[in-house]
């Protein structure tokens, strides 16, 4: 880097500012380290780049809200247009990362990077990924070719889109994967090498952040189930489903002609997978009943971006389905 780049830092906590009092204790508590520390503890290190930050939640992601959503997408936006700031680091807890990922990849312009990075093993720990992860993200932030390429997740050397990410292992610092591209780069504290030219250069914002984020439960497949199980998760306000189904989105046929009659009552149908990796194609169903086929997403992402849709007056079955087949 030539110069030093002026980089925004959003804290929402997450095991990268977590502790456990102890470098050898399982359980912690996320989110204990304010984003003063962290910086302190990365410019220490020789950073070269300038650094503020601003804290929008102490929690772990698991507890991750609307309000903190839009919170993150207004200090977000009006980073965009300073022209004091070059790019925006996310600290995030690993659990929901890609949804928040992908949300602000759908709402966000491109014109400047937004990098999301967190931890596997909090602060405290033998080992720890986060101060190492986060001066990688500072890297990538910093770098303007960074811009053009939607939101990035920065994980364990590598550098993922927000529509590829997903959480595919329970532990360990290799937590993340893509698909269906795997990493789009791979960065260190020293280096950078992208993989490919920027695929979104000077994109607008596609969709506007949702004000009220519409009701949509997840389905999840199982054996032996009946219709009572898609029952149970609705409600008066329910707008959409998206089914976490067996292989390619498969279901029982008592599970289908359920969702078919709330497709005729006008809920969104989406059909993902709980297979953790492979497309989910359209299937005559599809046509026939007025399905989505989620293609490469999984069911938690799936779910945002339906969201996402219906807050924004996108409700016919062939308009959702080409959003779901973009990248």
């Amino acid at each position: 880097m030539s110069s030093a780049a002026n980089i925004l830092i959003l804290a929402t906590g997450g095991t990268i500012a977590g502790t456990a009092g102890s470098a050898l204790k399982r359980d912690y508590r996320p989110g204990q380290i304010g984003i003063s520390t962290f910086i302190e503890q990365a410019e220490s290190l020789g950073l070269d780049a300038n650094l503020t930050g601003q804290e929008i939640a102490a929690i772990g992601s698991e507890d991750i809200t609307p309000e903190i959503w839009r919170s993150l997408y207004r200090a977000c936006s009006n980073a965009m247009v300073n022209e004091g700031i070059d790019g925006i680091i996310i600290t995030h807890g690993t659990d929901t990362a890609e949804e928040t990922a992908l949300l602000l990849d759908l709402t966000l312009p491109t014109t400047k990077p937004v990098v999301l990075v967190g931890a596997m093993r909090p602060a405290d720990a033998v080992g720890t990924d986060g101060i190492r992860n986060f001066l990688n993200a500072v890297r990538v932030a910093s770098d303007p070719d960074a811009a053009g390429r939607g939101v990035l997740l920065v994980m364990s050397d590598r550098i993922i889109s927000a529509r590829d990410a997903r959480k595919a292992k329970t532990s360990g610092v290799d937590a993340f994967k893509g698909f269906p591209r795997d990493a789009v780069g791979t960065v260190t504290p020293s280096s950078l090498d992208w993989f490919g030219e920027p695929w979104a250069k000077g994109r607008a914002a596609r969709y506007a952040m949702p004000t009220d984020f519409p009701h949509v439960p997840i389905l999840y497949a199982h054996a032996a189930m009946d219709r009572s199980a898609v029952d149970c998760l609705l409600t008066d306000q329910t707008r959409g489903l998206v089914l976490a189904g067996f292989g390619d989105g498969n279901a029982p046929e008592a599970i289908f002609d359920r969702l078919a009659e709330l497709a005729e009552a006008g809920i969104s149908i989406v059909r993902a997978s709980r297979v953790d990796e492979g497309l989910v194609d359209r299937i005559p169903l599809d046509s026939q009943h007025g399905f989505v086929a989620a293609r490469g997403l999984g069911p938690a992402k799936a779910r945002i971006l339906l969201q996402v849709l219906l807050a924004n007056g996108i409700s016919a079955p062939e308009e959702i389905q080409a959003a779901f087949d973009k990248r």
